[in-house]
């Protein structure tokens, strides 16, 4: 695979992620979020240095990462989002 074909895969996958990373919003705790998603970046440095089997694993793996504390990201700020709903209405 040659080097600009690889970047045409990996660049969007690097930018969705930070995306849906940072696009939620709210006052639970994200530093595990970051972290997740700061790994996909190492991963993809990695595998554009050329070091394609440690770069694609600490990819994938922080890509799995995000994706699972993203959710729980979202999950609480959901569960706060109609905490305060049902507050306000009693």
């Amino acid at each position: 695979m040659t080097r600009k074909l690889r970047w045409l895969w990996v660049t969007p996958g690097v930018i969705l992620v930070v995306g849906l990373a940072c696009g939620s919003a709210g006052a639970a705790d994200k530093t595990k979020v970051d972290e997740a998603t700061k790994q996909v970046g190492q991963g993809a440095k990695q595998i554009g240095q050329g070091e394609l089997g440690s770069g694609f694993k600490q990819f994938f793996v922080g890509i799995g990462n995000t994706i699972v504390e993203g959710a729980k990201y979202s999950g609480e700020n959901i569960k706060e989002f109609f905490q305060k709903q049902k507050a306000s209405e009693s």
